[in-house]
């Protein structure tokens, strides 16, 4: 069973990266994996010998712990869909023509850093997927060029990961050091800025270099003319006034509430669905339709949803085998140097999930052994926070981007996994002298 279990999950894996070579769904690959990694851990459960000690309860732990991974799996994507949905919604209201008609310049580099550093610095403020999704849709209605808006999605991969590591609420795995004590807030924020800023800033520097030329802008569709006329100026900014109200409130809202985010996006989605159905109250009813929410939600990329469900299921079946801890613990054993260990860690978040992967390193340390704001609490933070950014699949901003944008995973690995690694490995770099 411990072998076939991470052969699945290996074909899987292999699967969904060559989707469009074998064209195939990777959103269908996914939820295979996903399945037949569980169908696999059930049945090494069942056929393992009574004297082995399996009985009814150990059928009864596999179960608590598929509703465990299945409840934090529905939080991260019931978060995505009402996030997707609002975002498509100030999308279709043409709000976000707000801040494209603002951006001139059609300078490829200078567009990269302009976008990469609000990335960075938003997501701080917000969390990583959050920020990702709202520059994603803004980089839609902004280039033209496929190929141009996948290079500049990647880097708000690399931005929104690596604004998300230094922020105690930027990040999930963040969350969980803070709110577990691992971490503190001023210190955490002082320690991995730079560390954070350097992953950021080393590929766009080496984007300066090798990457040239102008950008085609956008033009207006038949669509954009359609919305210009049915909308007033004074509508579209009040969408994305609220849209990004909408957004921003959801950190607020978990903070006072301490319900988890999802809870706030779908307030958030609620309101908004209010407001709009009052917006239209006196259009034509076949606008009323079109412009709804309701009408969002045909909209939004559903098998990205549904490809996140599959990963995140099969790297739960992974937890649940104890797998994880294994990996963890055989680092320990063989590596032993902190920072080597979290490098790996970061490494292997790229591939799998990097909150199991947090989860595990905070259950085979506590605070007795590593305290407070200890270097390897500190470097897990931020090696866990920006190691996604190397594969696409490796970050929920990573997913998030693909869907809105239809990022093609081998693409990624050839024009921006390099710029990623090389950040990642200067800002562990840095955070290795400065904290010597």
């Amino acid at each position: 069973m411990s072998i076939l279990i991470v052969i699945v999950f290996i074909i899987g894996y292999t699967l969904i990266a060559l989707e469009h070579p074998l064209k195939l769904d990777k959103a269908a690959s996914a939820m295979l994996t996903g399945v037949f990694c569980w169908l696999v851990l059930a049945y090494g459960f069942s056929s393992m010998p009574a004297s082995a000690g399996v009985t009814e309860s150990s059928t009864v732990y596999l179960e608590h712990q598929l509703f465990e991974h299945l409840g934090e799996i529905a939080g991260i994507l019931f978060f995505l869909l009402g996030a997707m949905t609002i975002v498509e919604l100030v999308d279709v209201h043409d709000g976000f023509r707000v801040i494209t008609d603002r951006i001139t310049t059609t300078d490829r580099i200078r567009l990269i850093w302009i976008i990469s550093w609000v990335t960075f610095f938003l997501s701080a403020a917000l969390d990583n997927m959050t920020t990702a999704i709202i520059m994603c849709a803004l980089l839609r209605r902004l280039v033209k060029k496929k190929e141009n808006a996948w290079l500049l999605g990647g880097f708000v991969i690399m931005a929104a990961n690596a604004g998300g590591a230094w922020s105690p609420i930027g990040d999930v795995t963040t969350i969980m050091l803070w709110i577990g004590g691992q971490v503190s807030t001023f210190t955490i924020m002082k320690s991995l800025f730079i560390p954070s800023a350097l992953s950021l800033l080393v590929p766009l520097l080496m984007a300066s270099f090798y990457l040239k030329g102008k950008m085609e802008s956008r033009e207006m569709t038949d669509e954009d003319l359609k919305t210009s006329r049915i909308f007033s100026p004074w509508e579209k900014q009040l969408m994305f006034f609220l849209g990004g109200l909408a957004l921003l409130s959801v950190p607020v809202f978990k903070y006072y509430t301490h319900f988890p985010p999802y809870m706030g996006i779908l307030l958030s989605l609620g309101l908004l669905w209010y407001i709009t159905e009052y917006l239209h109250r006196y259009r034509e009813e076949e606008i009323q339709k079109e412009y709804s929410v309701a009408a969002m939600l045909h909209r939004i990329d559903t098998p990205s949803i549904l490809f996140f469900l599959g990963i995140l299921l099969a790297v739960g079946a992974l937890d649940a085998s104890g797998h994880l801890k294994l990996a963890a613990d055989f680092l320990n054993q063989t590596v032993g140097n902190i920072y080597l260990i979290n490098t790996f860690i970061g490494l292997l978040s790229s591939i799998v999930d990097n909150v199991p992967l947090v989860a595990a390193a905070m259950g085979m340390y506590d605070l007795s052994t590593y305290p407070m704001d200890h270097p390897f609490w500190e470097s897990l933070a931020y090696c866990a926070g920006t190691g996604g950014s190397i594969l696409i699949i490796g970050s929920a901003a990573g997913v998030a981007s693909m869907g809105i944008l239809k990022i093609d995973f081998l693409w990624y690995m050839r024009h921006i996994s390099i710029y990623a690694l090389v950040g990642y490995l200067c800002g562990i770099g840095a955070y290795y002298l400065l904290s010597h």
